[in-house]
């Protein structure tokens, strides 16, 4: 990007972000956005209503530099050190995945299966950011939440996030899957475990770069951590307790397949906005009863 000149205008600044950012990213606009505001504390709604008004020096210097980091692939959730999700704009690093879209689904099935005013017991498993965890605890307070993660890197930005919500209503546990809560129960599971594949050639360059690995690969076959908590989850269920598992949007079937055969029932699966079948859930209802499945 050219120099910076004390006249230069925020429809300058943008135009010139857009067309370096748009060699690298298919949402150069909003990119160039997204970091403006970040930087100048200003609207993107203010960037169309006063496009001529000036920009700081100094400000322009340092969006030239996000824009930099931005260009080389970096996310802006990470350049931001913030996204949104849910009803929450929570605080992420590259210590953590970045919570997408899609994973928003799992809060959607999770809160139908709880009942506002009961005081159930839910945990959230490989809570990174805590975006499950807090999304849930926030629309349910009655309910008590308790996010595990075996990153403590993770655990302390989701606490960062918990802090800043106020939220009263949620445990932070480190350990891998149920490991730290052995001899448990809950109303219910949910979970955005690792689901790619080591090789997974589907995988951008970019979120291999800069996401942590730990939430992303799992195994050769990309199921590994699915396998673990399907197996071990009837043990920590209570008995009508869910089950509600993010996977990769090729995987549902053999998400709902390893569910039937571990005994659950009512196991179906949700797509996503695009119209994929991203979540799965299924009901325990204890050793002995028929398993079914509803697709």
């Amino acid at each position: 990007m050219p120099a910076v000149k004390s006249s230069q205008t925020i429809s300058d600044a943008l135009h010139t972000a857009t067309m370096l950012l748009s060699r690298s990213s298919p949402s150069a606009r909003l990119d160039a956005e997204l970091l403006l505001e970040y930087v100048t504390g200003l609207s993107r709604t203010s960037f169309r209503t006063t496009p001529e008004r000036e920009l700081p020096v100094a400000a322009g210097w340092s969006f030239q530099q996000l824009v930099k980091r931005r260009s080389q692939g970096e996310p802006v959730a990470y350049i931001r050190q913030q996204q949104a999700f849910w009803s929450l704009l929570l605080e992420v690093s590259p210590a953590v995945l970045i919570p997408r879209p899609e994973t928003e689904l799992v809060v959607e099935r999770a809160l139908t299966h709880i009942n506002k005013e009961d005081p159930v017991r839910v945990a959230d498993l490989g809570t990174g950011s805590g975006a499950i965890a807090l999304a849930i605890a926030t629309d349910r307070p009655q309910a008590t939440v308790t996010a595990i993660d075996a990153s403590k890197d993770a655990l302390e930005l989701a606490s960062r996030n918990i802090g800043r919500l106020q939220l009263t209503n949620v445990a932070l546990l480190h350990g891998s899957w149920f490991a730290p809560v052995a001899g448990q129960r809950f109303h219910l599971l949910a979970s955005n475990p690792p689901y790619i594949a080591q090789d997974d050639p589907d995988l951008a360059p970019e979120v291999r770069r800069f996401e942590p690995g730990m939430a992303l690969i799992s195994g050769r076959n990309g199921l590994e951590a699915l396998d673990a908590i399907v197996r071990d989850a009837p043990a920590h269920l209570e008995n009508d307790g869910w089950l509600v598992l993010e996977h990769g949007w090729k995987q549902a079937e053999e998400v709902r397949q390893r569910l039937v055969r571990q005994g659950f029932v009512h196991v179906r699966s949700h797509a996503d906005l695009a119209g994929h079948e991203r979540v799965t859930e299924g009901q325990w209802r204890g050793a002995g009863r028929p398993a079914t499945s509803e697709d």
